[in-house]
């Protein structure tokens, strides 16, 4: 059954050439699965020292197509068959924010709202393309912020996703005032409360239609 549901979640990424093979064991966070010549680390997994672990408690899964290294991924009995991979759009919520990064929960992969979401990290780094040394987080996001953003890495142990927003596509879209009213933008660094006419500064996204959530 696990293998039936998880096929969904890949067939986005890997074509319908893609053969699944069923969950060949239970996994345990930081239980080494394989070498990196023996496939490649999807969800639930991390690499390091050339090996692939589990950085979650879950079935093993293995996904190849046309003779490539198989996927690598360890998958929760419980959780929703869609999760956040390398190289998704994500819409996510910015839950706290200190000056190195955002912390924010992932809701929707894609136009798919997640069953249970999950936490993701934008670093100070990887806020913008350029002038990343003068980047600041308080002039980026604010708590309760809707951000696009894409996943760069599937997490550690804690199931921590890191995610950029350093693409003109991806930052906050959706924002509101101090006087509660969701704001507009009026540039890519800037948005604006439509009663107070107060300026706010954000990474704004310019957003793709897409990706709109109505």
């Amino acid at each position: 059954m696990l293998a039936n549901e998880r096929s969904a979640s890949f067939s986005s990424g890997l074509g319908t050439g893609a053969v699944m093979a069923p969950p060949v064991r239970y996994c345990i966070p930081g239980e080494r699965l394989c070498n990196l010549e023996e496939g490649s680390p999807g969800s639930g997994t991390y690499t390091r020292h050339g090996y692939i672990f589990s950085s979650l408690a879950g079935c093993l899964i293995k996904s190849s197509e046309n003779g490539a290294l198989p996927v690598i991924s360890v998958m929760r009995e419980t959780e929703s068959q869609l999760l956040p991979d390398v190289g998704a759009i994500v819409t996510c919520k910015v839950s706290s924010i200190n000056s190195r990064f955002a912390k924010v929960h992932i809701l929707y992969v894609g136009s798919t709202p997640l069953k249970n979401s999950f936490r993701g990290t934008i670093r100070k780094e990887d806020v913008r393309a350029t002038e990343k040394d003068k980047v600041e987080i308080y002039k980026s996001f604010h708590p309760g912020d809707i951000v696009l953003a894409k996943v760069i890495s599937l997490g550690d142990a804690q199931s921590n996703y890191l995610l950029t927003t350093a693409e003109n596509e991806l930052g906050v879209v959706v924002a509101h005032s101090e006087s509660g009213v969701q704001m507009v933008p009026i540039s890519w660094c800037e948005m604006q409360c439509p009663k107070t006419h107060t300026k706010e500064f954000r990474k704004v996204a310019r957003v793709q239609p897409e990706f709109l959530q109505t």
